[in-house]
């Protein structure tokens, strides 16, 4: 098993982090690193939570792994995903988005529709701030589906319940349909559109998009500059 820093190499770090003597300036250093440790770590432990979902493991062998209650397992990362959000802000295109990631997934045999898919059905409407962005960043749809695959390879067709079932969507896509609002938000915007989703997919570092992303060189940074720039040009050219 890979060493995690005890707890004299995490303090050591912070101190040096805050560049200060000053006792506050540390905790002030020490509440942000452990507030991003422990979202980084809810974030790898719900990929995996995802992954054994959809590899057909049930919440009763995830909670005896975990060691915790079916019901505390089901509670963390399934309930928590349950309550859609809102999709009354979503622009046209993005809802479109929405409505081609299931058949994106199918495409690559996943009985799931996850932030992977997510990212991929965003090329679906080449006319949207999200695709022009990856675009113009040289992470062409094919660079993208090559990297989606080198994490998470096409799965078997006999994995896929029938075209008039519905693949469900994993907590983490979930979720990141839930940030788009707080992107928008942020970014000064009343509506959610494409470029909100891609900025969301970040929200989760432990997801196959955000991975996909930072290994093709755009950062969660990088984009929200690249999206604010678009949207210049966009607004000069009306």
């Amino acid at each position: 098993m890979t060493p995690v820093p005890d707890l004299q190499q995490l303090i050591d770090l912070i101190r040096t982090d805050a560049g200060s003597d000053d006792v506050l300036a540390q905790l002030a250093t020490a509440s942000t690193t452990i507030t991003e440790l422990t979202d980084t770590s809810d974030a790898a432990l719900g990929y995996f939570v995802d992954q054994a979902r959809a590899a057909g493991r049930s919440w009763l062998e995830i909670s005896s792994v975990l060691g915790v209650s079916k019901q505390a397992a089901h509670k963390r990362f399934a309930d928590s995903a349950s309550a859609k959000p809102s999709f009354e802000r979503f622009t046209a295109r993005t809802r479109s988005v929405l409505e081609a990631a299931p058949g994106v997934a199918r495409q690559h045999n996943h009985p799931f529709v996850g932030t992977e898919h997510l990212l991929l059905a965003l090329y679906t409407q080449p006319e949207g701030v999200a695709a022009k962005v990856l675009d113009g960043r040289g992470l062409t749809e094919q660079a993208v589906t090559d990297a989606v695959q080198a994490i998470a390879p096409d799965g078997s067709a006999d994995q896929l319940p029938a075209d008039d079932v519905a693949l469900p969507m994993t907590p983490f896509a979930v979720s990141v349909l839930k940030y788009t609002l707080d992107e928008a938000l942020g970014l000064g915007h009343n509506y959610i559109g494409t470029e909100h989703l891609l900025l969301s997919l970040y929200r989760h570092p432990g997801g196959v998009a955000a991975q996909v992303l930072q290994r093709l060189g755009l950062n969660g940074d990088a984009a929200r500059e690249a999206v604010k720039a678009a949207l210049l040009e966009l607004m000069r050219a009306k």
